[in-house]
Order: C-alpha cells, then sequence, then structure tokens
C-alpha cells in the first residue's frame, strides 16, 4: 500500500473525491507511459506494455491506482492491470472464448448456459481492464442490449418460465447509469417468475464512488432479491473507501459475496488467500468462489495448476474458519453449472 506521498501519486482517493463516478470513470488512466509515471516506474516496462494494450486496451481507476505501492513494479493490484509481453505470446490450450460463451448466446446480449438462471451482457464497459479477463476476446458489439435488442432479451425471459434469477454482467454492469439499470430493474421485477437479481461487478472495489445514491435507489425499490457478486483478488485492494462502499450495499438489503480468480505471482498462497477472505468477512462480504484461471489467450501467465490450487485451499482449511473458505471452481464449457474442484 502506498505508504507516502510521491509525485502524482496521493494515498487514498483524495485526488478523485470531488468527482463523481462518472468524470472519475472517463478520468481513467488508459496509456502505459501515464501508469508507469504515476507510479515512478521503470520506462524499460513501456515498450511491452504499448504493444500489449493494441490488442486488449489498458484501463484503471485513479482511485485504484492509488492503492498501488510507489515505485514497485510487483505490486499486486499493478501486476492485474499492467499490460506485459507475455500476452502476445500464443499458448496451447489457451483460446478465444474459454468457456464455450458463443454457443449459449441464444439472442443479443443474453448468455444461457444454466438452468434456472441466465446472464445479461448490460454493458460492454469496464471502469478497469484486468489482463487475465475471460472476455477479452468478446463480441460485445454484437450483444448491445438497447432497443429491439434489449425487447427481444426481455421477451425470451418471459417465455422461459424457469428462469428464477437473472445476473446482471459485462464488461461491468455498473459501468451503465442508474436511469439505464433502474428501468431494467423494473422490466425484470415486471416477470412474475423472475425472483433474485444478481449484480456481478468489480466497480465497488476500483471505483468505489460508483456505489451512489441514485444507485441505492433502485437497488431499494425493486421486488427482486438482490446479490451482489464483487470481484476483489487481494487483501489491498480494499480500503476504507471499498468498506464504506460495501456498508452501504448491505445497507440497502444486498447480499453481499466475492468471486476471485486464482493468479500466479499475485494471489497463489496461502496467506494471501486467507488475509484476503478476512479482509472480506471483516468488510460484511463473504467469500463465495475462488476461479482457477480460465484459459483465455493471453493470460497463459496467470495460471497454476489444478494441484497447485488444492494445495492452498488445503491450507486455507487448515488457517481459517470453513466459511472463510471459498470453493474452488472450474467453469467447464457444456456442464450444467460451476465444477467444484475436490480438495479432500
Amino acid at each position: 500500500m502506498i505508504t507516502r506521498s510521491a509525485p502524482g501519486v496521493h494515498t487514498g482517493n483524495q485526488q478523485t473525491r470531488s468527482e463523481s463516478w462518472q468524470m472519475q470513470l472517463a478520468n481513467c488512466v488508459t496509456r502505459p507511459e501515464a501508469l508507469l509515471e504515476i507510479l515512478g516506474l521503470a520506462p524499460t516496462l513501456l515498450p511491452a506494455a504499448l504493444d500489449a494494450s493494441k490488442t486488449f486496451a489498458m484501463r484503471i481507476p485513479r482511485s485504484f491506482i492509488a492503492r498501488m505501492e510507489y515505485g514497485n513494479p510487483n505490486d499486486p493490484l499493478l501486476r492485474q492491470v499492467l499490460p506485459v509481453g507475455q500476452e502476445l505470446t500464443d499458448v496451447a490450450g489457451f483460446g478465444l472464448d474459454p468457456l464455450g460463451e458463443k454457443d449459449k448466446n441464444p439472442t443479443e446480449g443474453i448468455i444461457h448456459k444454466y438452468r434456472g438462471r441466465l446472464l445479461l451482457i448490460t454493458s460492454g464497459a469496464c471502469a478497469v481492464n484486468c489482463r487475465f479477463c475471460f472476455r477479452r476476446h468478446f463480441p460485445y458489439q454484437d450483444n448491445q442490449l438497447s432497443g429491439q435488442h434489449l425487447q427481444r432479451a426481455l421477451d425470451y425471459i418471459k417465455s422461459d418460465s424457469s428462469i428464477r434469477e437473472v445476473i446482471l454482467s459485462g464488461g461491468d454492469p455498473l459501468a451503465a447509469s442508474d436511469r439505464r439499470l433502474q428501468q431494467l430493474t423494473s422490466d425484470l421485477a415486471g416477470i412474475s417468475h423472475v425472483k433474485t437479481l444478481r449484480i456481478h461487478s468489480r466497480l465497488p472495489v476500483v471505483l468505489p464512488d460508483r456505489v451512489s445514491d441514485d444507485m441505492l435507489h433502485w437497488l431499494r425499490s425493486t421486488r427482486l432479491k438482490t446479490v451482489v457478486v464483487l470481484h476483489c483478488n487481494h487483501a489491498n485492494e480494499i480500503d476504507d473507501s471499498v468498506k464504506a462502499a460495501i456498508n452501504r450495499l448491505k445497507m440497502a438489503g444486498a447480499t453481499l459475496l466475492n468471486q476471485a480468480v486464482l493468479l500466479k505471482g499475485i494471489n497463489d498462497s496461502v496467506d494471501a488467500q486467507v488475509t484476503l477472505s478476512e479482509k472480506l468477512f471483516d468488510a460484511g462480504v463473504l467469500p463465495y468462489y475462488l476461479h482457477v484461471l480460465d484459459k483465455v489467450q493471453g493470460a497463459a501467465h496467470f495460471d497454476i495448476s489444478e494441484e497447485s490450487a488444492q494445495i492452498l485451499i488445503r491450507g486455507m482449511m487448515e488457517e481459517c474458519a470453513g466459511y472463510l473458505v471459498p470453493k474452488l471452481v472450474r467453469d467447464i464449457p457444456g456442464k450444467a453449472s460451476k465444477t467444484i474442484i475436490p480438495v479432500s
């Protein structure tokens, strides 16, 4: 964590607190040279970062950068978002659609893999482009939920009475405006067999001011049970502003869970995972899933073996209470649900 001020770096979110979340989103750092300058990092990192960002753009909120350690190229938050040359290496077994979503895309904006629930691609935008993103090659331009596409998606949900839960995903659904999300939530609440609204988002972690009064208003006003699944991979991501955002979500009646991805050199130790689970629980969030890496092209350098992941979970079980140990899972195309990896 940042413990001292440095040129262009502030502790906490001092540089963003007076800005709206929309302005903060618009002012994300998108140029690798700017990121290296803000954090006082060696310019030798720049050529690879520029090359890798051509195929998958860099995008990082300044509030997230403020939690990184100045001058440390191995900071666990930085390594999740800094483009590197390894992304450009083709590795056998790593592809463009690792979860087979193309075959489960019955109409624009819908991914329907599991019985009883489906996913709406609510926004193709993200506040942060994580370098391990399994949808880094997803055709968002063909899945925009607006106009006739939105009506087709709603009609699809209405036509299938087995759908009890709708998951807002993306991109990041909270990159959409509150006005749009309120209307979408109202439309979904008007479908009698839909009971639960689940929101998968990284925004309350990387840009906590997104949890605005307008957002809390539509969350409170829906009849649907609301679950917010955060994506936090390392304890250093959780500062006071994130805790405040989580508390506001809880006060609005949302159930808070976390899913993380197991990342080589970032959170692949028992200590890192136990500290993350404890810090999440202290903030009011239950660990839910720990995903082994989805084999998406460009992310192979983050991968660790399934055996190593099992050893890690066994270590967690020895160190902390069972409710702090997330389920170790892999998403396998064609399966009826996430596949839980046994650890006994």
